[in-house]
């Protein structure tokens, strides 16, 4: 079994550039910020753990984010966390970088000096919705959509429910030849904008 430093190093290391020099940098400030900070892998992403969970890096197609798991606790003054939208998580917050953007070293320091606060006193999230486990999209689903530029846009655009059914629907498949039939017609529906339930059920 693979080491969770080793695997964060590798994870990183396929990343594209400005995506690598990102997570680099803020692994960096993590480990500075406070030495007893233990690495993790969870949910196939690095993970920062200290009295439990605190937060994730993770790397997009289009973006870095680090997510806060008590990020409705932490005070944002600097406006670094990406906006609530409906159906969000309750208690995850997350720092979201784009190509070309520096990070807000002070102010991610303070976010995460908040978020060792809160675990070291044991704070729990009373009202929040239990963290939810990151979606693994079926490679040749992300394949399809990665080569059309409206379909990703769309696909990134979807809530976490939605893009959950789409998931749901191909993994569930029995037959080879059922998941493919699905990818294809999930790729089409997504193309134009729709939910897997949206105006009528695809079979």
């Amino acid at each position: 079994m693979i080491a969770p430093t080793e695997q964060i190093n590798l994870y990183i290391s396929e990343q594209d550039e400005w995506k690598r020099k990102l997570l680099v940098r803020l692994r960096q400030l993590v480990h500075h910020t406070d030495a007893r900070i233990e690495e993790t892998w969870r949910w196939n992403s690095p993970h920062f753990d200290m009295d439990g969970i605190m937060l994730g890096l993770h790397g997009h197609k289009t973006f870095v984010s680090v997510w806060f798991h008590k990020g409705a606790l932490v005070k944002d003054p600097k406006k670094l966390f990406e906006a609530l939208e409906k159906g969000e998580d309750k208690g995850i917050r997350a720092y979201k970088l784009h190509e070309g953007e520096s990070i807000d070293e002070k102010g991610f320091v303070d976010l995460l000096k908040q978020a060792i606060k809160l675990n070291e006193q044991g704070v729990k999230l009373q009202d929040a919705k239990p963290v939810r486990k990151a979606l693994e999209v079926p490679e040749e689903l992300e394949a399809v959509l990665h080569k059309d530029e409206q379909a990703w846009d769309h696909w990134e655009h979807f809530s976490y429910s939605c893009k959950k059914e789409y998931v749901e629907w191909i993994t569930d498949a029995k037959q080879d030849e059922t998941r493919k039939r699905r990818v294809a017609q999930a790729y089409q529906m997504i193309r134009e904008g729709k939910t897997k339930n949206d105006k009528y059920q695809v079979h």
